[in-house]
């Protein structure tokens, strides 16, 4: 098997063809697929008939797989598999999440531009979703190009924030929308963690913005002139010229690198379709004020 690449986008993202993922690629076609993702952050995986065990193979055969989950009411876990994320809206008995459900309260954050895993002290590298069950309109994925955005700052701009350490947690991006609910456990899991604002991609050998609505706070400055900074750096990185939208189709996979883009979830109708979306997500390799800045 050989990687086969169509572009989707004029800066990113590209479909992959000619690979069948039940059978976990071996290490030369890895590195294809390591060098894909390099070059466009974003691979989308047609027709990938997986279940659980053949996603979470080809997770591992990629890199180190995430351990825990960042989720209110961790012990209802609906998978199989600890390490593979319910991005769903449906209950432990196959029905949907009733509306007042707090675990749907808590994944309506998903609607917001972020990139996952930024508020672990070691965040993600590649995130892996897998449509099962999708909803007949609605619920698409936006990906933004991280690396174009950086590069379409003014260099004053650049300057400014390069080396600034922004804060991150999932308390953050939930009290967006009001959710502020927790147990004592949640709030010691979601406590903030430190990361840079600005990263060094070696793969692609290009600076991006490590943006997501898990920030909270720069490090060193009052927060409301920190938060009004990080939303003028949000709406510059999400304008139209960077963004993708990916429409699903079932047994889609799509791979992207959280380096390099944000992503959000689009609304459905989560009254009334379910929709059955699974990820395994790859852990990187050390917290990012412990990675190199440049080469």
């Amino acid at each position: 098997m050989t990687v086969q690449l169509t572009p989707l986008h004029p800066l990113f993202a590209a479909e992959v063809s000619g690979i069948d993922l039940r059978q976990t690629p071996g290490p030369a076609l890895c590195d294809e697929i390591h060098r894909a993702m390099d070059r466009y952050a974003v691979l989308v995986f047609r027709d990938q008939q997986l279940d659980d065990d053949q996603q979470m193979a080809f997770g591992a055969a990629l890199g180190p797989l995430e351990q825990t989950r960042g989720v209110v009411d961790v012990h209802k876990q609906r998978l199989k598999h600890q390490q593979m994320a319910d991005i769903s809206n449906i209950d432990l008995d196959g029905k949907l999440l009733g509306a007042d459900d707090r675990r749907r309260m808590f994944n309506l954050g998903n609607q917001l531009w972020h990139s996952d895993s930024s508020f672990k002290a070691t965040p993600a590298k590649y995130s892996m979703l897998h449509a099962r069950v999708i909803p007949p309109e609605g619920g698409d994925t936006e990906f933004a190009d991280m690396r174009a955005a950086w590069d379409a700052l003014p260099a004053k701009m650049q300057a400014k924030i390069r080396d600034m350490v922004t804060e991150h947690s999932l308390i953050f991006s939930r009290g967006q929308l009001g959710f502020t609910e927790y147990t004592e456990q949640e709030r010691r899991d979601f406590a903030p963690v430190p990361q840079r604002l600005v990263r060094w991609h070696p793969g692609s050998q290009r600076h991006s913005i490590y943006l997501s609505s898990h920030i909270g706070r720069i490090v060193g400055w009052p927060v409301p002139e920190a938060m009004a900074l990080i939303r003028q750096l949000l709406e510059h990185a999400t304008q139209r010229q960077f963004v993708y939208a990916h429409h699903w189709r079932q047994w889609d996979l799509v791979v992207w690198d959280n380096r390099s883009t944000m992503h959000r979830a689009r609304p459905y109708e989560d009254h009334t379709y379910p929709r059955d979306m699974r990820r395994v997500t790859l852990t990187d390799v050390a917290p990012t004020l412990e990675q190199q800045m440049a080469a």
